[in-house]
């Protein structure tokens, strides 16, 4: 019998280990001989899946991008609203190992989208994971009953402002930075705006 051979979950093994590679070695380093080696696979099936660099680059990020989405999906809406809120959130923050993984990759991928001018696919990445974070955040306050006198697309950018904050303070100094410190100031801002 031929081995049947599930070619999505190779798609995501092979993201996965460019992901490894971009979090131990920087983004540079992953090669597709960095990326095979890292998979345990021949640089010729990683070609296969990914005949070049970009599509596998534009892959990982989406990745990234359907993990994240596919979590917030997963939630239900239970409970006050501000504890909704937050546990939407914190699917975006690196509060655990594979957010964090996450969010490594993206902040690398971030990097390089700002120094490369070629890099047009991976603009359009960037240009899209902060879209949906903002729509995420609007979305969100929408849910709330906040206060009269506030602006919602001004507080959506603020929130999205301090998600962003946290999630590169949380990236650099997870020790001081911790999941009870970030959950307690995303709580202390959603109960300032409510009215």
């Amino acid at each position: 019998m031929p081995k049947i051979v599930d070619h999505d979950t190779r798609r995501e093994e092979i993201a996965e280990a460019l992901w490894r590679v971009v979090r131990r070695d920087g983004i540079r380093a992953a090669s597709v001989r960095t990326i095979a080696a890292e998979a345990g696979w021949s640089a010729g099936a990683v070609r296969y899946y990914f005949p070049d660099q970009a599509g596998l680059l534009s892959f990982a990020m989406d990745l990234v991008s359907r993990r994240v989405t596919e979590r917030v999906s997963a939630l239900q809406p239970k409970g006050d609203p501000a504890s909704v809120v937050l546990r939407y959130l914190e699917q975006v923050i690196p509060l655990d190992d594979e957010r964090r993984a996450e969010f490594d990759v993206w902040l690398a991928f971030m990097a390089q989208a700002q120094a490369e001018t070629g890099a047009g696919e991976l603009h359009a990445h960037v240009d899209k994971v902060h879209d949906d974070l903002r729509h995420l955040c609007e979305s969100l306050l929408q849910s709330l009953k906040l206060q009269d006198d506030l602006d919602l697309r001004r507080e959506s950018e603020r929130l999205h402002a301090l998600v962003d904050g946290l999630s590169l303070h949380a990236a650099i100094q997870p020790e001081r930075t911790t999941a009870t410190r970030i959950r307690h100031i995303l709580r202390h801002h959603l109960e300032a705006l409510l009215a």
